[in-house]
């Protein structure tokens, strides 16, 4: 079956330029050009799937016929082989010794430490002075992963340097595996600085694990959580695999959090029929108290305010590479082929998602989620490779959502419009607002 071709292919270069120039703007258009159609980053051809059947065909259905793709090729000498960039059996052994870091009573604990970290948070904020809350909310979500990770003196170095350079890494490397290898080798200010940022994380990170190995103690946290883990054979993970896991954990963790509070923020300033039902829900489930672990759940509408900015503000673009030959919508796949999805394609697709461009939380209303099909909603992924951290993040949204409106209200600055900036997912240029009490 022939495979359409995206307009905008550059000699050598492909359509990397197009999609650098335009990002979400470029694989929006592909839908109209069939469910399959080829791209090329640089020379290398990728099929771009833009249906949700096959989503969830590459994802679930077939996912064991896939492998990462050269994405994340491109980041692994970097970041490592943790499970983000993993497969095969050793991203199953490493799930396995991991798993048990996010058991339900573990998230209980850490949602918690949540609580305590956004009440330190706010504490810091004065009427009517200005914040910047995307900056709050990138320090709140390293605050919050960098604790749960490490709970020694030591470990507060590393969150310190998490502040500094993660947000370089994952921007830099977007840019990097997008781009032909040789560009990586030029001595640009952006390569510079992320080969910097790795090399700082490297050192700090691996002497906090070099510390633990002296010391030996189960501290409570995902760091004795990861050195104490063991297979079925009684093996641990050498200290280049914790490692490996420690990045991960810091660049998965950190960013789609981080990003989905200030678009949260943003979102129902701008709407204010949702801000006065948010506030209603939150002031009736904790009627003037702080928030406890148990009123998660009680927060309903809360969770869908939280279901509709992760719909518009997810992850740009994912690749599998075939391991095994497989057919997607009468498209022959071959083993070695680089197959792309993205979610902020099929979340902004009309098909599913009426008016996709407006912010309306009630499509995840209790009798309305279930029309949206399997693969059209996607924020962390799908099958056997869904971030683990899924419901660590989730619970960390509702937590510093209803916590921070509990007692304030945010504005947005007069005359300062919010851009989106397209990296690897959705960023502001800049997200001034003025706290007022409530």
């Amino acid at each position: 079956m022939p495979v359409p071709v995206a307009p905008g292919r550059w000699p050598v270069l492909g359509h990397t330029p197009a999609m650098l120039r335009h990002r979400f703007g470029f694989t929006a258009g592909l839908p109209k050009h069939g469910d399959v159609v080829k791209i090329y980053l640089g020379t290398m051809p990728t099929y771009f799937v833009t249906s949700p059947e096959l989503t969830y065909q590459v994802l679930v259905t077939d996912g064991a016929k896939f492998s990462k793709g050269a994405m994340f090729d491109k980041f692994r000498p970097y970041v490592g082989n943790g499970l983000l960039l993993s497969s095969g059996a050793f991203h199953l052994r490493q799930r396995r010794l991991i798993q048990p870091a996010f058991h339900h009573e573990r998230i209980a604990r850490y949602a918690e430490m949540m609580i305590g970290a956004v009440n330190d948070l706010v504490e810091t904020w004065r009427p009517s002075a200005v914040r910047q809350i995307d900056e709050d909310m990138q320090g709140l979500a390293v605050t919050v992963v960098g604790k749960t990770l490490f709970s020694t003196e030591l470990g507060q170095e590393a969150i310190e340097e998490a502040r500094r350079s993660i947000f370089v890494v994952i921007k830099q490397g977007m840019i990097r595996a997008l781009s032909p290898s040789f560009l990586e080798k030029l001595p640009m200010p952006g390569n510079r600085e992320f080969d910097q940022a790795i090399a700082r994380m490297k050192a700090v990170v691996f002497k906090v694990i070099e510390d633990w190995r002296a010391d030996g103690a189960d501290h409570g946290d995902l760091l004795s959580t990861l050195l104490l883990a063991q297979d079925e054979a009684g093996e641990g993970m050498s200290d280049q695999q914790v490692y490996d896991e420690v990045l991960t954990m810091l660049t998965a963790g950190i960013e789609t959090t981080a990003l989905a509070l200030a678009w949260l923020f943003h979102e129902i300033a701008k709407n204010p029929a949702v801000e006065r039902k948010l506030f209603d829900e939150i002031d009736t489930v904790l009627d003037g108290r702080p928030l406890t672990v148990a009123d998660i759940p009680k927060l309903i509408y809360t969770h869908q305010v939280m279901n509709e900015v992760l719909r518009m503000y997810p992850v740009w673009i994912l690749m599998r590479r075939a391991i095994s030959e497989v057919s997607l919508g009468g498209v022959r796949i071959r083993p070695g082929s680089e197959v792309t999805v993205s979610p902020h394609m099929l979340h902004f697709d009309s098909r599913f998602f009426a008016e996709p461009h407006r912010f309306d939380p009630d499509r995840w209303a209790p009798d309305q989620a279930g029309k949206v099909p399997r693969g059209a909603f996607i924020p962390f992924g799908a099958g056997v490779r869904q971030c683990m951290g899924n419901t660590f993040a989730q619970t960390e949204i509702v937590i510093a959502a209803a916590t921070v409106l509990s007692r304030w209200r945010l504005l947005p600055v007069p005359d300062q419009p919010v851009k989106v900036k397209f990296t690897s997912a959705a960023y502001p240029n800049r997200m001034p607002m003025i706290p007022i009490s409530r």
